[in-house]
């Protein structure tokens, strides 16, 4: 089941798009799977709120899985009402595919220590399960006081290993999805939306 206050996907709005042409790259989807500028905001501010509740008196450290996750990770941020620091990682599983290959490599580390610290991973969207399995492995070996996880899309559909969500932006069906920083094929991260594809 969904975490409390969970926003449910809306299946047709995408704002921009509508006040466009169709040669812009600002345009919907033909998927199932659409969530507005606005939802997104909603969502993350609330996000935002929980966030800095569960980390009062605590050494806040958030942690952004690149690329995708860039753009929420910068809107999450500026929700978080307390001091915190930032640092980023990458990983690759899927290439220019639109299937993830099950193989979990890591690219970039981070930079600096996460030994005492309550860190929070940040991703764009949890599919399989592999990535976040792996990754939640390898910062617990570094020592951390807790890990914990927030992510903005997650396909529950499409589960090969069972995953703890802390922080759940929107649960979607398994589509295509793109925009808010995840993309096709290395582009269309800048659309400021979720929309999706057939």
């Amino acid at each position: 089941m969904a975490p409390d206050g969970e926003a449910s996907p809306n299946k047709k709005s995408a704002t921009a798009a509508e006040a466009t042409g169709n040669n812009s790259i600002f345009s919907v989807g033909d998927g199932g799977v659409q969530i507005s500028e606005e939802q997104i905001a909603r969502r993350v501010a609330q996000l935002g709120a929980k966030i800095t509740n569960d980390y009062q008196g605590r050494d806040l450290h958030l942690v952004c899985v690149l690329n995708g996750a860039f753009i929420f990770m910068a809107d999450l941020v500026r929700a978080i009402d307390r001091p915190l620091t930032v640092d980023f990682l990458s990983v690759s599983s899927y290439g220019s595919r639109t299937e993830s290959s099950g193989e979990v490599k890591l690219v970039k580390d981070l930079d600096s220590s996460l030994k005492g610290r309550h860190v929070l991973v940040v991703e764009d969207i949890i599919d399989t399960g592999l990535t976040i399995q792996y990754l939640h492995g390898y910062l617990s070996g570094r020592g951390p006081e807790s890990v914990r996880v927030a992510t903005l899309l997650s396909k529950p559909s499409r589960r090969l290993v069972e995953v703890d969500i802390d922080y759940l932006g929107f649960e979607i069906d398994d589509a295509f999805v793109y925009g808010y920083g995840l993309d096709v094929d290395h582009r269309y991260r800048n659309i400021p939306f979720v929309t999706s594809k057939s």
